[in-house]
């Protein structure tokens, strides 16, 4: 069995207030969970309405498929027009990594 996350550090472009922020994050996150079957969420910088982190995990069969998705799920919010992907960091582990 092998676990991957991935966060997402993302710039968001014309929002000037917290409210503003969810209207553009909510959808996103709704948007992978479906698509990719992940855990997601927004995991940090809840009180900077102009910066998100977004989480993402998932249980995968082979390590293949975790980098696959966590590929994915890094392409879909990196060519998001409303917002700017600043870092990515991921990492896959076997669960009989101790």
């Amino acid at each position: 069995m092998w676990i991957g996350w991935i966060e997402l550090d993302v710039l968001l472009g014309d929002v000037h207030s917290l409210k503003g922020k969810r209207s553009v994050i909510r959808p996103i996150i709704s948007d992978v969970r479906r698509k990719y079957s992940v855990s997601v969420a927004e995991v940090d910088a809840q009180d900077l309405y102009r910066r998100s982190v977004v989480g993402a995990g998932l249980v995968a069969a082979s390590r293949a498929h975790a980098v696959e998705v966590l590929d994915a799920v890094e392409q879909f919010v990196a060519y998001r027009p409303e917002l700017e992907l600043l870092t990515a960091r991921r990492r896959i582990i076997a669960s009989d990594d101790a």
